[in-house]
């Protein structure tokens, strides 16, 4: 009964916060702590604002937990999609070898983890240029045999990799300048705003890996960059105009929109 009571009230606040899924967050935060003095700091946490994730300490993505650590970037149920997406293009080439996977403004480093555990395995490398964000990817890049690197997009990956990478994966900010006033609290006030702040337009960051793609793609290479309905046009002629063929994907339920680009060839879709 005590257990109960304590439930319920738990949801209560939660629901009283504004939190969609009360009764999933509360049953997650009881699971998850030690002590009744943990709990209720933890409640406490989720009340004031902080992601749930950032209270846990990892996030469920692909179906796998993936460790976050507060101050990351939390990877969002709609870049599943992108995992999805890349599996085609990520399959052994036909030389056998491991394919060569780059998670490039990485996070978390969930994403390329995520498709790692989908191939069952790959040469998988994750740059970015938090210091936070690197710290957590090495969490979940290293046990799958990956590399995180700390740096600005192309600059810290080993030079070897240069015309040989199968797969670029990017989640960069795309979020514009002004915009990110107008998002949740949660993201506004607990993400880092090099992973949210795309520039005036969204695409500053795009724009330079964009440029910088072609060189690193191997031959039939695939990169695969999220972004907005709105701005899928203007991200798909970026790559066009590095010399990409590009096309974009969408997935309704997901909210969730991609531009893959190829070095040549014809784009599969899955």
């Amino acid at each position: 009964m005590t257990l109960v009571i304590r439930s319920t009230t738990i949801v209560t606040a939660l629901r009283d916060a504004g939190c969609v899924f009360a009764e999933d967050e509360a049953r997650l935060l009881m699971d998850a702590a030690q002590h009744p003095d943990e709990l209720d700091r933890m409640v406490d946490l989720r009340v004031a604002g902080l992601p749930l994730e950032h209270i846990l300490g990892w996030v469920d993505f692909c179906g796998t937990r993936m460790a976050v650590d507060r101050g990351v970037f939390v990877p969002r149920r709609r870049t599943e999609f992108l995992v999805r997406q890349a599996v085609p293009a990520a399959r052994r080439p036909a030389d056998g070898r491991r394919p060569v996977v780059v998670d490039l403004c990485c996070g978390s480093g969930a994403i390329g983890a995520a498709l790692n555990d989908v191939l069952g395995g790959c040469e998988l490398h994750a740059a970015d240029i938090d210091p936070a964000a690197v710290a957590c990817a090495r969490r979940n890049v290293e046990p799958r045999g990956g590399t995180a690197y700390l740096g600005d997009l192309f600059d810290p990956l080993p030079r070897r990799l240069l015309g040989r990478v199968d797969v670029l994966l990017v989640n960069a900010p795309y979020v514009p300048s002004e915009s990110i006033s107008l998002m949740p609290p949660e993201a506004r006030l607990h993400e880092p705003a090099v992973a949210l702040d795309g520039g005036a337009d969204g695409l500053d960051v795009q724009r330079r890996v964009a440029l910088g793609a072609p060189g690193w793609l191997a031959p039939g290479g695939r990169i695969l960059i999220e972004t907005s309905r709105q701005q899928s046009g203007e991200t798909a002629a970026l790559l066009r105009a590095s010399g990409l063929m590009a096309d974009v994907v969408t997935d309704e339920d997901l909210e969730a929109t991609l531009v893959i680009g190829s070095q040549r060839g014809t784009i599969h879709h899955s």
